[in-house]
């Protein structure tokens, strides 16, 4: 089946829209906070989704059963660029992270009882919510396989028990997805199992907000201690001890949806440097004129197209439900990540002092936000040791034969 890249007509015009809408009401918001919105205010997500839902351009990618656009990956990929055009865009639309791979995640693999209780109200804007699976060392975190957190069998449920940190969005979420251990050890490939755990449940504490270098993502990060925290059956999401697998749904896509919306902060740096770039005069010239600083313009329209590029090609393979699609996830969240940092790095350089200031333009904030991106999601040297894996696997010879051969 040949790859399509052309974008359906309204796919286009929500683009947009969204562009449009970002420009004249998302973009003065963040100037207000300064792109903070660690502790923001919920009056400020809920202003902004009433004025997305006013914009007609809310929730791009929820199906339509539940209020939204029901866009496709590929969809997806123009209207989210669009968003993160302002850190506070995907905010706006209701398809941050961890809200928007949730309610992914919940479209897939919940139950019509759980869609209803949990996937409903996320999709509105009536709650948020957080992925709970990173722990403190020796714990879960770029390899899952380390998961300590564990669910054991109690009358009518599960008692969970353990400690997760950078949890994202956990502060004021209306739920938690906790993924714990219910079979097996650390280090084993399976026996994880995730949970739906309400706020408030007797149990689970949030223990600190911590402290991080970006502040753009609502209500930020979080460390969640469970002790004896005791959940019915019906908060088990997905089968039992096939956690991971279940996880891997939601980790895909939203690999990509982040490379979506870090594209828009990249195009954001870039079309900054190239006003500074056009306008500023230096060595009896415009700045735009220099050999060195046209290098960097070029290299980082050169970075953001053959970003995407990748991404679209990726969300081809995950809406096609292709064999590829683990591999090219992979290969664009690091592609993707690290071109958006050099993007916003030499977009600050382009702009010298101006650069790096916080009042008068936005790439001391950009550069802030999208460094983590290259840890988020799995950093960069997990994503290469799974590429090249894949990559080789065709050629490796069966143990019984290389072992013969020696």
């Amino acid at each position: 089946m040949p790859i399509q890249f052309d974008v359906d007509p309204a796919v286009a015009q929500l683009a947009a829209s969204t562009a449009e809408f970002v420009r004249e009401v998302v973009v003065p918001a963040e100037r207000e906070c300064g792109g903070s919105v660690h502790d923001a205010p919920e009056a400020l997500r809920e202003t902004l989704h009433k004025a997305a839902r006013e914009a007609g351009v809310f929730a791009p990618h929820v199906p339509e059963r539940w209020g939204g656009h029901g866009l496709d990956l590929r969809g997806q990929a123009a209207v989210f660029e669009a968003a993160g055009y302002s850190l506070l865009g995907p905010l706006a639309l209701n398809c941050a992270a961890p809200d928007e791979g949730n309610m992914h995640l919940l479209e897939k693999v919940a139950t019509e009882e759980q869609k209803q209780a949990y996937l409903r109200p996320l999709a509105a804007g009536e709650t948020r919510s957080c992925f709970a699976m990173t722990e403190p060392a020796p714990g879960a975190g770029a390899d899952p396989r380390s998961l300590r957190t564990t669910a054991t069998r109690v009358p009518g449920g599960w008692r969970l028990d353990g400690r997760k940190w950078f949890i994202t969005g956990a502060h004021g979420a209306g739920f938690a997805i906790v993924m714990a251990r219910s079979s097996g050890s650390p280090g084993d490939p399976g026996g994880a199992t995730m949970f739906l755990v309400d706020a408030g449940t007797p149990g689970m504490r949030l223990v600190r907000n911590i402290e991080t270098l970006d502040e753009s993502l609502f209500a930020g990060h979080a460390e969640i201690v469970f002790e004896n925290c005791v959940v019915g059956e019906r908060q088990v999401l997905g089968e039992v001890d096939r956690g991971f697998e279940g996880a891997q749904v939601r980790l895909g896509p939203a690999r990509l949806t982040h490379c979506m919306r870090w594209l828009g902060a990249a195009r954001r740096a870039q079309d900054v440097a190239l006003e500074r770039a056009g306008s500023r005069m230096a060595f009896g010239s415009a700045l735009a004129d220099l050999g060195m600083v046209q290098q960097m313009l070029a290299d980082s329209e050169i970075d953001i197209e053959a970003s995407r590029a990748l991404i679209l090609r990726t969300a081809w393979e995950l809406d096609t439900a292709s064999p590829a699609a683990s591999q090219l996830t992979s290969v664009s969240k690091t592609f993707v990540a690290e071109a958006v940092n050099r993007v916003v790095d030499r977009a600050v350089q382009i702009c010298g002092a101006l650069g790096i200031t916080a009042a008068d333009a936005p790439l001391a904030r950009l550069f802030r936000e999208v460094r983590p991106f290259r840890i988020y999601d799995g950093p960069s040297e997990t994503h290469r040791f799974a590429i090249a894996r894949r990559a080789v696997r065709p050629y490796r010879q069966p143990r019984e034969e290389a072992a013969g051969g020696r």
